[in-house]
């Protein structure tokens, strides 16, 4: 599970940094600026994705578990649903008001007019992008981390070249890599779709009724998914609030040169993600299969290699973003510009970050997986909102640039830390 679902990943990462190079190279640093503005839009329909996707996979899973075919197929059915309803729900608003959404997460008036040529596009595919963050989760659950992976990767691919087309050769600017981007991802939920329509070896779509019960039924199911998914939604939720938080800050203390450096940071975030999603999603259906069995053993040994896992590939990161830090500034911004500088200082700091991170995703995958939803939840609250916001707020008056690089390493390494106190407190469930 976890080699196909690393590639796929690893597929995403590097789109994500071609696209962030091309921006920054054949738009320029403005346009670089106004994607990170843009991007906290992106992580909330990630982040409903990745709750319906989820909360629908840890369900089937333990249905699976139990020989329930029926009952896994209808849960993957509603949790499609979800993602396509709220989806389009968020798309009529961001649609309908760009602007505002662009100044709220940050944009000053030279920005705005690039973000929401960019915003555009994004928002019109996004219900396509929800079906494609869920669509993965059943690929996967169904046997076909293969699949899943293939799927991941080619899209990804084709991006690539759909970017570098519409920026170079076309010269359709920001807007050409977002409807690159758009598109892309939209390609890839309406093929997740189509499999598990007509091709699924377990989980095809289950026709629902329109009765009133069902309906009643099926609401039921995607409040318990959207519970147990919830920390999954308030982890992508957090990274926006880093985002906007983030840009807040550096433009106050660094201006748009500032927010140019923290986007690369941000671009290099997902490599961090890549690879504790990776972990997560490719130990949830053993997890959550060992949990519906009540095997405990089977569940706790799939945790403990998580966990290695997990603070193997932290401490690769921090090395490598340590190291090779002028070197990635310069993939995103020309070398010896001033957005160059700050970045190429401060990533270093900000790399430290990397290892509690991982460590956290893991433990509140592992939490969701096996079904202990208030507790997942309470760990995405602390690393995202209640230690983040202080350190990003106070930090800085300590010490510039410095206490905006250390702000996301400190609120990460004390989740971790309150997570290591809780799970060697005695508890009467384990």
């Amino acid at each position: 599970m976890f080699i196909p679902t690393l590639l796929g990943m690893v597929s995403g990462v590097v789109l994500n940094i071609t696209d962030g190079a091309f921006v920054g190279h054949g738009v320029g640093s403005d346009a670089l600026a106004a994607v990170n503005i843009v991007a906290p839009v992106y992580m909330l329909i990630t982040g409903i994705g990745l709750m319906f996707g989820i909360g629908g996979s840890v369900v089937a899973s333990v249905h699976l578990s139990k020989g329930e075919v029926k009952p896994a197929r209808i849960n993957i059915t509603q949790s499609y649903i979800g993602g396509l309803v709220a989806g389009s729900l968020l798309a009529a608003i961001i649609l309908s008001f760009p602007e505002t959404v662009c100044r709220l997460f940050g944009a000053n008036d030279a920005l705005v007019p690039l973000a929401t040529k960019y915003l555009f596009w994004i928002a019109l595919f996004q219900p396509f992008c929800m079906i494609a963050e869920t669509g993965l989760f059943a690929l996967r659950l169904d046997g076909q981390p293969r699949l899943a992976a293939g799927v991941h990767i080619a899209t990804a691919a084709l991006n690539i070249f759909l970017d570098w087309l519409l920026i170079f050769p076309l010269h359709m600017g920001l807007e050409g890599a977002a409807i690159a981007t758009a598109f892309c991802y939209g390609l890839c939920g309406i093929i997740c779709l189509g499999y598990n329509a007509f091709f699924a070896k377990t989980l095809r779509l289950y026709a629902l009724k329109l009765s009133s019960t069902s309906l009643m039924l099926t609401l039921r199911n995607l409040a318990y998914q959207v519970r147990l998914g919830f920390s999954a939604f308030i982890g992508e939720i957090a990274l926006s609030v880093l985002f906007i938080v983030g840009n807040y800050q550096f433009i106050r203390f660094l201006g748009e040169d500032g927010v140019a450096a923290f986007s690369v940071a941000c671009y290099c975030m997902p490599i961090t993600f890549m690879v504790a999603n990776s972990i997560t999603q490719s130990a949830q259906p053993i997890i959550s299969f060992g949990h519906g069995q009540n095997v405990p053993e089977r569940v706790l040994e799939a945790a403990r290699i998580s966990l290695f896992a997990a603070v193997g590939g932290g401490l690769a990161i921090v090395m490598v973003m340590a190291v090779g830090a002028p070197q990635i500034a310069s993939i995103f911004l020309p070398a010896g510009c001033a957005a160059h500088d700050i970045c190429a200082a401060g990533l270093p700091l900000f790399a430290i970050s990397a290892l509690f991170t991982i460590v956290n995703v893991v433990c509140v995958g592992y939490y969701q997986s096996i079904e202990r939803a208030t507790r997942a939840t309470v760990y995405t609250l602390l690393r995202g909102f209640v230690f983040m916001l202080p350190a990003f707020l106070l930090l800085p008056m300590l010490a510039v640039p410095e206490g905006l690089w250390l702000a996301l390493p400190l609120a990460e390494f004390l989740t971790t830390l309150v997570i290591l106190i809780m799970t060697l407190k005695p508890s009467k469930k384990g």
